[in-house]
């Protein structure tokens, strides 16, 4: 007898390909579970949860994903040949892009702590599995007893020929200038992420909009599996404060000046001011008979405070258009550059926007340096890495130091900005690594970080295509659906504001973008608003601040960088560069004392700390890979004599026969009359036989000197 259900599937059609949403077959035990299906990729994506057993001031929501290697038909390379250990930065990046559009859409106080686990089962390298988990996880939240507002469904827009593509292949996001992945539900936008090539702002307003539309079927489908396989929802009202508490809150905030604490324009002070308007209202709450042995009325004090701070803020903005710094809404903060701050660094600026202080560095290395990553698709291969640090005393608290998600996932939206505008291995055949230092913030810590990473860069003199430069707008919206952006946001006004809107890009379009919500979605209008203001504060900081200070990528590297060559040799001679075991080219590398890697197709990258290290290296492979063209001259050593000519070296063993008849223009009787061992003369190759023999002439070569001498023409 079998207690198992028929499962329940429903499928949509999304960009002319079958997606399909099961649940029923797999995860039965699991609080809610959903196989999603496009082409060969499958995900697995589940949901549990559990009361929990105090409140723990935040909604403790986890969301992993993780990609199995038998999905693709692979065995990890790790040593254990398992997955084990941290999640990739991939994982850690998809986790996020699932986390942030599911969030918003729980009620708030809800008492669960709950858990999404996303896992690729099957990848047909072809299908994105990404925009499939955001669906999945949607879907999941959705058939389970959770309280949810509403499904939301995930998907990627690409652009090739000026043409939209929705949830394109791999092999097509190859040649797509666009790779936006976002989240949309029945009637907003709820979550944008993604890199583009230059493209205007106009051309990501169309994408955005069309791309919701074309989801739709998925957020239909949803609904349809809820209503075939859904589970009783949980009963849950959010709490709401005592109205008699609020109202003596209010009371007291107003007397202990609270709003003239939001007005103080330093953060430190700022938080200073009201924490001693904090311990003024609690210490006369103490002191009133009514709450005074209340604790849970005490303990609530705090997220009192901050209902009313969020709203001393937003008021201001709204009905004054004045800020807690005193800007209006469009101005940007002063910002002050420095580069060249750390004399033995290949490259930094320290760039300060306000209160927020991003010192990024720039290191220059060897193909050697390239970042190796195993993936569901191979290994793969990363030439320019951005790394961004957030160390707990940029906020003045005592954290553990470990990378956080947020941390992997700053210095990825920075990464994408900048990696439109880095010169090809052709053009600057150096491993790039930039890392971010956020040594003091107050908002957009990873904006600055795209401002100070061009900075760093050009000052390296990496021949970067165009400046980048980073800005965040900020959302406030009433209840009657009328709203205000403003660029360029500080801390404060991210956590009571509903949307912190990143965009990097040059003066010609965007090539990173992000958007992060707290409420339930965007129109279109609030977003070309946003993108409008975003782009006129670039265009300021580009020209009125980062050009002027440093115009151009230095001419040169760094005099502590190493120095590069790159070289390239017929393929079929790798293999005597490198020798028996390696032998030669391990001899090349402690003679030289130079780096050397090798490419397939014969390319040569030679790195060392100084030019005469690789130069010698050079020398060593030209010498191994030397073929003389026949009618060239040469300036070779003598190094054997023969009673029929003298044998001369054109490079380290290779030589050529010079004939005794072809020493002299004259006749002579011995070869010792002409030359003797250690003599170097010029010789003109003539023929090379079909042995690979090599012969030479010295009265030709003399001959066709003696002519270019006379017609002023050089020798070489």
């Amino acid at each position: 007898m079998s207690f198992r259900k028929a499962p329940s599937r429903v499928s949509a059609t999304i960009g002319g390909k079958e997606i399909i949403l099961e649940t029923g077959r797999v995860a039965t035990q699991a609080h809610g579970s959903v196989t999603i299906q496009c082409g060969g990729t499958v995900v697995l994506v589940t949901v549990c949860s559990q009361p929990l057993d105090c409140d723990r001031g935040f909604f403790p929501l986890t969301v992993e994903y993780s990609e199995r290697m038998y999905a693709a038909g692979r065995i990890p390379g790790s040593f254990f040949r398992r997955e084990i250990g941290r999640p990739s930065e991939r994982e850690t990046l998809v986790s996020r892009l699932i986390d942030r559009p599911i969030r918003p859409l729980f009620p708030k106080g809800l008492p669960e702590d709950v858990q999404v686990l996303a896992s690729v089962i099957s990848s047909d390298q072809e299908n994105e599995s990404d925009v499939l988990s955001i669906t999945a996880a949607s879907a999941a939240v959705m058939l389970s007893p959770l309280p949810f507002a509403e499904p939301v469904a995930g998907g990627r827009i690409g652009r090739i020929n000026g043409q939209f593509i929705l949830n394109p292949t791999v092999k097509e996001m190859a040649e797509s200038d666009l790779n936006i992945v976002f989240a949309a539900s029945a009637d907003a936008l709820v979550m944008v992420e993604g890199e583009a090539r230059f493209v205007p702002e106009d051309v990501i307003i169309d994408a955005l909009e069309w791309g919701r539309k074309e989801i739709q079927p998925l957020v239909e489908a949803q609904v349809k599996l809820r209503e075939l396989a859904g589970k009783a929802k949980i009963d849950f009202t959010p709490a709401e404060d005592d109205p008699a508490l609020l109202a003596r809150v209010e009371e007291l905030a107003a007397e202990a000046g609270l709003e003239a604490s939001m007005r103080v324009p330093e953060k430190l002070a700022r938080k200073e001011a009201r924490k001693l308007v904090k311990d003024k209202i609690i210490e006369a709450l103490k002191a009133d008979p009514t709450y005074g042995e209340d604790e849970k009325a005490l303990a609530s004090v705090s997220d009192i405070i901050g209902h009313i701070e969020k709203k001393v803020v937003r008021r201001r903005i709204l009905e004054e258009g004045t800020r807690i710094d005193g800007r209006d809404t469009k101005t940007v903060r002063p910002i002050e550059i420095q580069p060249g701050i750390l004399p033995r660094a290949h490259g930094s600026a320290l760039f300060t926007r306000g209160e927020t202080q991003s010192m990024c560095v720039t290191t220059l290395g060897s193909s050697t340096d390239n970042q190796r990553m195993d993936s569901l698709t191979g290994d793969v291969t990363k030439r320019f890495m951005l790394h961004y640090n957030f160390p707990p005393y940029c906020v003045g608290e005592v954290k553990p130091v470990r990378v956080s998600r947020r941390e992997i996932g700053h210095g990825a939206l920075a990464e994408r900005a900048l990696d439109p505008v880095i010169p090809s291995v052709e053009e600057f055949p150096y491993a790039i690594r930039v890392v971010s230092e956020v040594v003091s913030s107050n908002g957009s810590t990873s904006q600055g970080s795209i401002c100070g990473s061009t900075l760093a860069l050009m000052d390296a003199g990496v021949p970067i295509k165009a400046p980048v430069a980073g800005i965040s707008c900020g959302l406030i919206q009433d209840d009657d659906g009328s709203f205000t952006t403003f660029i360029d946001i500080q801390g404060v006004e991210d956590f009571h504001g509903e949307m912190d809107f990143k965009v990097a890009g040059t003066k010609k379009g965007i090539t990173a973008i992000q958007m992060d919500l707290k409420n339930d979605g965007l129109t279109m209008e609030i977003i070309k608003n946003a993108l409008d203001i975003t782009y006129d504060a670039r265009c300021q900081i580009l020209d009125q601040i980062m050009l002027p200070c440093i115009a151009e990528p230095r001419p040169e590297v760094s005099k502590y960088a190493p120095k590069m060559i790159t070289m390239h040799i017929d393929p079929d001679k790798i293999r005597e560069v490198i020798g028996k075991g390696g032998s030669v080219i391990q001899k090349i590398v402690a003679e030289s004392g130079a780096k050397i890697d090798i490419d397939d197709d014969g390319t040569i990258h030679i790195a060392s700390p100084d030019a005469e290290s690789c130069a010698t290296a050079k020398k060593c492979i030209d010498d191994i890979v030397f073929v003389p063209e026949v009618g060239q001259l040469y300036y070779g050593r003598v190094v054997r004599l023969m009673t029929f000519g003298a044998f001369v070296e054109l490079a380290p063993g290779k030589d050529g026969l010079v004939h005794i008849s072809k020493l002299a223009d004259k006749r002579i009787e011995k070869v010792e009359d002409a030359c003797k061992v250690g003599d170097m003369m010029w010789v003109k190759v003539t023929e090379i036989d079909e042995k690979g023999r090599v012969n030479l002439s010295h009265k030709d070569a003399m001959k066709e000197i003696a002519a270019k001498e006379a017609a002023g023409e050089p020798i070489k």
